[in-house]
């Protein structure tokens, strides 16, 4: 079985993730044969490495991690390999890999620029 993990930062004020939780039911109405959750690098839960587990329990062998964030600053050049070595030897049956952070996509860039064009047209 293959999974998405939509990966963030976390934040205190728990209306931030909203939009986080948004994308996973988008993802599931979209593509239902494979399961999607939300992880977080801190202060919200789970953890990346507890949501791996939680896939792991589930039988789920591959796994992409999807880092919503803007660019590739310190947490993703740094904080996420280390996190994402650490789920590797704790779970090696678990074939784990991650795209680029989504703000780095032209596609999403091109959604901002619609977007703001729309919010200048008002």
């Amino acid at each position: 079985m293959k999974a998405v993990i939509f990966f963030g930062h976390g934040a205190r004020d728990i209306r931030w993730r909203e939009p986080f939780d948004r994308l996973v039911e988008i993802w599931r109405t979209n593509y239902p044969e494979h399961i999607a959750s939300v992880a977080f690098l801190e202060l919200m839960t789970p953890s990346l490495p507890e949501c791996v587990g939680n896939f792991a329990g589930q039988g789920i062998t591959d796994i992409c991690v999807i880092p919503v964030f803007f660019g590739q600053g310190g947490h993703l050049r740094k904080d996420l390999p280390l996190i994402l070595e650490e789920c590797r030897q704790q779970f090696p049956q678990i074939k784990l890999s991650t795209s680029p952070a989504v703000g780095e996509s032209e596609a999403v860039l091109q959604s901002i620029i619609q977007f703001a064009q729309g919010q200048v047209s008002s």
